[in-house]
């Protein structure tokens, strides 16, 4: 395998069965993921974009194997993760963190800023006693809170440095690799810029690699190299960030970015706004084919038969659809 490619993910599945009846009995699946495929190079940022539902957060819980996949493989530096269990396992989420959506549920109210941000240093007995109080501080400093900070509890602070906490806490063990998901959702618009820039600067400093996930079309593009389009559990359109908002191919990107706001009047009046028609289909029992074609405005009758490739049309750019050539 690529030694530049750190994450690597093939044709991942998460089912979640549906019980029914008082003997539950199993009636289908929710495929909340249902086979997709996209790589990350090491100390770039991947963004995964797509509306409410699609299915992003599962795939980073799947990634980390906080849900475990139905089928498919996730290789982080050329081990399997799916075949691990137990102590190795373990010994492999040290080098992957994550960053949660809401920074008032993701932090123990009981428990300090010194408390929250150990924890990692004494799960993985990394560091005791005097050692953690000294890395705390010194994480603190590095999100840019104050150190003496460490004694206080989450309900003390804003949700802006709560979510810095959080940052400081998926740092504590140095990993390689952090996904963060919808960091910024949560946070007021004056705030998310500071954080996404925080996040910036970390990377450069300490050469991390993230999956981006996230609403907001526009912070994607600033923060990403590359972006990943997700519609009801498969991934629509992979691209550079260029290619992506300049020439999007797939009719869903399209769509999503003529809803992006232009702060231009004379440019927004020229634009064409694409407005999708009915609701995103049920994860439980998607349509036929391609997923897209219920809402699709060029949608054919091959889009009912067949699901389309994932493929690239041009280099470095993948689309799944049957009538972009």
């Amino acid at each position: 395998m690529n030694t530049d490619i750190i994450l690597s993910i093939k044709d991942l599945k998460m089912y979640f069965p549906i019980y029914r009846g008082v003997f539950q009995r199993k009636v289908g699946d929710v495929r909340a993921v249902d086979g997709i495929s996209f790589y990350v190079r090491r100390g770039e940022t991947l963004g995964l974009v797509g509306e409410s539902g699609c299915g992003k957060s599962t795939t980073a819980r799947a990634i980390l194997q906080l849900y475990k996949p139905t089928a498919g493989s996730v290789f982080f530096e050329d081990v399997d993760l799916i075949k691990l269990h137990g102590e190795k396992l373990r010994k492999m989420r040290k080098k992957m963190q994550m960053i949660f959506q809401d920074p008032y549920a993701s932090l123990n109210p009981r428990m300090t800023v010194e408390q929250i941000i150990g924890e990692p240093l004494l799960v993985h007995d990394v560091a005791k006693g005097k050692e953690i109080q000294d890395r705390v501080k010194e994480l603190l400093n590095l999100v840019n809170l104050n150190p003496d900070f460490a004694t206080r509890y989450p309900h003390e602070f804003s949700g802006g440095q709560r979510q810095r906490i959080g940052i400081a806490r998926a740092l504590a063990l140095n990993p390689s690799l952090i996904i963060c998901d919808e960091p910024i959702s949560a946070l007021d618009v004056s705030i998310q810029a500071q954080v996404v820039n925080l996040l910036e600067e970390l990377q450069e400093k300490f050469q991390l690699t993230y999956l981006f996930i996230a609403h907001d079309l526009s912070m994607v593009r600033h923060i990403s190299k590359r972006v990943a389009v997700m519609y009801l559990g498969v991934i629509v359109e992979l691209a550079d960030r260029y290619s992506l908002y300049h020439d999007p191919l797939h009719p869903y990107t399209q769509a999503l970015l003529s809803a992006v706001p232009v702060p231009d009047p004379i440019l927004a009046e020229k634009r064409k706004r694409i407005i999708l028609e009915g609701d995103v289909p049920s994860p439980a029992n998607p349509p036929s084919g391609c997923r897209f074609r219920t809402r699709c405005p060029i949608a054919d009758k091959i889009c009912a038969e067949s699901r389309p490739e994932f493929r690239e049309v041009k280099q470095d750019h993948y689309v799944a659809c049957h009538l972009v050539n």
